[in-house]
């Protein structure tokens, strides 16, 4: 389940991004991309693909068993090229 409010879906929507499509890319089988510490907080950032094949970054982090996107934004070419180097492993 992800933790949608007001502040998380403004913010995604600066860039352009939509909860569906956050939700789709995390759904995806999205790449790991990092992980960091925020205030003590852990933040994973993956890269995901939603249904219409927009690649996205997601920052992401867990509060009572919830998903909580904190930021999506498309993809640089460098993520572009992380994502489908580590797709194309076995």
């Amino acid at each position: 389940m992800f933790d949608w409010d007001e502040a998380n879906i403004t913010h995604i929507a600066r860039h352009g991004i939509t909860p569906e499509e956050a939700e789709q890319a995390m759904r995806n089988d999205p790449a790991d991309a990092g992980l960091q510490n925020i205030d003590g907080e852990d933040r994973f950032i993956d890269i995901g693909i939603t249904d219409r094949m927009r690649l996205l970054i997601v920052v992401s982090t867990l509060r009572q068993d919830l998903t909580r996107v904190v930021t999506a934004y498309d993809a640089p070419p460098s993520f572009r090229d992380l994502y489908f180097n580590r797709k194309a492993k076995p």
